[in-house]
């Protein structure tokens, strides 16, 4: 039967221990006279290795720590310093998580004059057709939409599909739900060139909050083609004449003799 033993934590080491004026001026040194605070304690780190914990009182660093570690040599009574740090306690104010720039910026962080470069290895994109010195061969080529340095990849035409699928104008929102009609099917649709067409097109009726948007053609809403006023008989109306409420409006005098 075999026993496994565990590892034996480290003794304080006695000169380190009360070495606690050495370790303040340190991290007095490190943050000055009024950003150390009292001692909070010391914990052995190994053989003849201990850190010495002191309050923060810089502002902003609630909880934190100053940590001075100490070590001294074999047969020496004398410590020397290894490191002085700020580190941070279980109720400290920590910064939020670091999110590169490309995931945390929005549409809306873009205004006039703004750029948001395109990196390198950026997978929405991949090199298309560059110029071609024959004039007949490249007007076909931008008739075809190839006259391009970078044109979209296949990551980026599938980005662009989720994303436009899951957005305010796919089918899963509650006003395609209730729409009369798909878009794939309305007359105010014009559908995108390429294989994203196959899926999605630009509506153009401007009585709808869809005017100029890309809508999946899944989606709807109550701007569609085929809703009708119904057709009348061509008779007139018939009046009605409210008997409970008028209002006299006084009459401009008949200057014409008539």
């Amino acid at each position: 039967m075999s026993t496994t033993r565990r590892a034996r934590a480290p003794k304080p080491d006695a000169v380190a221990a009360e070495a606690v004026d050495t370790a303040r001026a340190c991290a007095v040194e490190a943050g000055g006279p009024d950003a150390v605070g009292e001692h909070l304690g010391c914990q052995a780190e190994g053989e003849r290795v201990l850190t010495h914990y002191f309050g923060c009182e810089l502002p902003g660093y609630v909880g934190w720590r100053w940590a001075v570690t100490l070590a001294r040599a074999s047969r020496s009574k004398r410590v020397t310093i290894d490191e002085c740090v700020l580190l941070p306690g279980d109720e400290s104010v920590l910064a939020p998580p670091w999110v590169p720039w490309e995931e945390r910026i929005s549409p809306d962080d873009l205004g006039a004059g703004d750029l948001i470069p395109v990196a390198d290895d950026d997978t929405r994109l991949e090199p298309g057709y560059v110029a071609i010195g024959d004039p007949e061969v490249m007007g076909v080529v931008e008739e075809l939409g190839l006259g391009r340095e970078w044109v979209l990849s296949r990551d980026g035409r599938d980005s662009a599909a989720e994303r436009w699928h899951e957005g305010e104008a796919g089918p899963h929102t509650e006003i395609a739900k209730a729409a009369p009609g798909r878009c794939g099917t309305c007359g105010f649709a014009v559908p995108l060139a390429g294989s994203l067409g196959q899926a999605f097109s630009v509506c153009t009726n401007e009585r709808t909050p869809f005017d100029g948007h890309v809508v999946n053609h899944a989606h709807g809403c109550g701007g569609h083609s085929d809703v009708r006023l119904s057709v009348g008989t061509g008779e007139s109306p018939e009046h009605v004449i409210d008997t409970l409420t008028y209002e006299l409006v006084p009459l401009e005098p008949d200057t014409t003799g008539a």
